[in-house]
């Protein structure tokens, strides 16, 4: 067993940008920080609407978030960032996808994962993908498909017909999920001898290194709200502190957690970093209404005016970046006992 941290790595700050942060604020057009990203086309199906927004219709209510092309982007957007977050990593399992392997990718979204991984692998044998919208693409790699499922569900194991895959993937999926330790059991089910589970999710607790953000500040503030939420319809928005506990209690062993940084706001000195912060407070500066739609005003019964209220400093706040925010984000492996 080995935990593999990296606590003692400190996020440089960009003291140019900080002198501009403090002097004026970041332009008000959201667009300036984003680049361009390719819209996916979802499947004709009904969905729900509410709040202005379009979710899911199979297994409705059971997530709390919206599948429209806006909330896609912000998806796909978010894809990089991970893989920008790992040095262009999409998984850090000691596996080889071109030995012909067969992967599942757990609450796929827009799909990216899956098709990136089978761009980037054509020797793997089978890439699936499963979500409860079917929201992807239809070209895709010949070894990628898509499939409308809840992971909640029993699951058809290998012992009923079904091949056991030899690497399960899933990544955040922080929110969507009631039963945690129910469905880690089922990946360890599901995956042969010696295969290997990862998980890659963020601890969204909020914080600073240097003591800017503070617990007045409307990101924090909106955090905090949203995992009151997600604790009152009992699927936590903080499932990353207990994975690794998650994982080894399911019997998998070899079982490794690394952590990387995860700024909000173009801060950072480090180039990297830099981009992976700017794309995160656009995710904080476009996804905040999708953020607190459902969650505020039907779980905690926030008026509009009180929603509308904290969305506007919540965008103030990331724009600004005056506040050197980072969560820390996890990579949880483990290994399924070859006997």
């Amino acid at each position: 067993m080995t935990l593999l941290e990296h606590d003692t790595q400190r996020v440089e700050v960009d003291q140019d940008f900080d002198k501009f942060a403090q002097s004026q604020e970041a332009d008000d057009d959201a667009a300036s920080l984003t680049s361009s990203t390719t819209s996916l086309h979802s499947s004709l199906v009904n969905y729900e609407w509410k709040h202005g927004r379009r979710y899911h219709s199979y297994q409705a209510g059971s997530y709390s978030f919206p599948n429209d092309e806006r909330e896609q982007e912000r998806l796909d957007m978010i894809h990089h960032v991970f893989y920008r977050t790992l040095n262009n990593r999409l998984f850090l399992a000691p596996i080889n996808p071109d030995d012909g392997l067969r992967i599942l990718d757990i609450g796929t979204g827009t799909g990216l994962w899956a098709i990136h991984l089978g761009e980037e692998y054509p020797g793997a044998a089978e890439i699936i993908g499963n979500d409860l919208s079917p929201i992807q693409p239809r070209w895709v790699p010949p070894n990628v498909q898509f499939i409308v499922d809840d992971v909640e569900l029993d699951w058809v194991h290998a012992g009923t017909g079904t091949k056991p895959y030899d690497y399960v993937h899933c990544r955040y999926m922080a929110g969507g999920i009631k039963d945690w330790p129910r469905l880690v059991k089922q990946m360890y089910d599901s995956v042969k001898p010696g295969g290997w589970v990862e998980f890659q999710e963020s601890d969204n607790t909020l914080y600073s290194q240097d003591g800017t953000l503070t617990k007045d500040n409307a990101m924090v503030r909106m955090m905090d709200g949203l995992m009151q939420a997600c604790d009152k319809i009992g699927r936590t928005l903080d499932p990353a502190p207990l994975m690794k506990k998650w994982v080894e209690d399911a019997g998998f062993v070899n079982v490794s957690v690394q952590k990387f940084r995860l700024p909000v706001g173009s801060w950072p000195k480090d180039a990297r970093l830099k981009e992976v912060g700017t794309l995160m407070a656009v995710n904080f500066i476009e996804g905040v209404e999708a953020f607190t739609a459902a969650l505020f005003k039907d779980v905690l019964g926030w008026s509009q005016e009180e929603v509308a209220a904290l969305n506007a400093e919540v965008k103030a706040s990331a724009k600004r970046a005056n506040a050197h925010a980072i969560f820390d984000f996890l990579v949880i492996t483990g290994q399924k006992p070859e006997q």
